[in-house]
Parts: structure tokens; C-alpha cells; sequence
């Protein structure tokens, strides 16, 4: 099994703790086994950045991206809104945020 982190704004979805196991062979495995423990978990993941071995999945293959035993798999809460300087008059703007294809 993975070790998978959980950050401090999901640990009440899995009972308060940091890390939990889970299985599979790729971080859709993961979500699959940890949703289907912790289903509270479902709706958070979708917006959770996700890092394999240092390497955020968005730059390896996304969901696909295979994990082993020993993977270092962390979770961290997207970061939306916030506001951007616009040129010129110093007036601001709310950023986009991301949006999960």
C-alpha cells in the first residue's frame, strides 16, 4: 500500500489523520480505494493539487501516473481567487481560478 499525505483542511474527512494507506497502481487506484473509505473524500479530491515523488501529476499523466509501494504521494488544497494588479491605474481583479478538465 501507498502512503498517501493528507493536508490539514481534509483530515476531518478522514478521521483526523495525516496519512492514510491506500492501494493501487496509479493515483486513480488511490482515489478509488480512499473514496470508497472515506467518502466525504469524493467531492474534495477534484479540487486537489497532487504530487507523486515530488512531481505534480498535471506534468506526468494526470490520474494515470503510476505509483509504487514506496511513492510519496501528497494531496494539497487548491488555492482559487485572490486578486491580480491590473496595469495602469492600480485598480484589481479576482484571478481565475483552476479549473479541473
Amino acid at each position: 500500500m501507498t502512503v498517501v499525505r493528507i493536508p490539514p483542511t481534509l483530515r476531518a474527512e478522514t478521521g483526523g489523520e495525516p496519512r492514510v494507506q491506500a492501494e493501487g497502481v496509479t493515483v486513480r487506484d488511490l482515489f478509488e480505494d480512499l473514496t470508497s473509505r472515506f467518502p466525504a473524500l469524493q467531492s474534495q479530491l477534484e479540487y486537489a493539487n497532487v504530487y507523486v515523488d515530488r512531481q505534480d501529476i498535471r506534468t506526468l499523466d494526470g490520474l494515470d501516473t503510476a505509483v509504487r509501494e514506496n511513492s510519496e504521494v501528497i494531496l494539497l488544497p487548491a488555492m482559487a481567487g485572490g486578486l491580480a494588479p491590473l496595469g495602469g491605474g492600480g485598480s484589481r481583479r479576482a484571478k481565475p481560478g483552476f479549473a479541473p478538465s
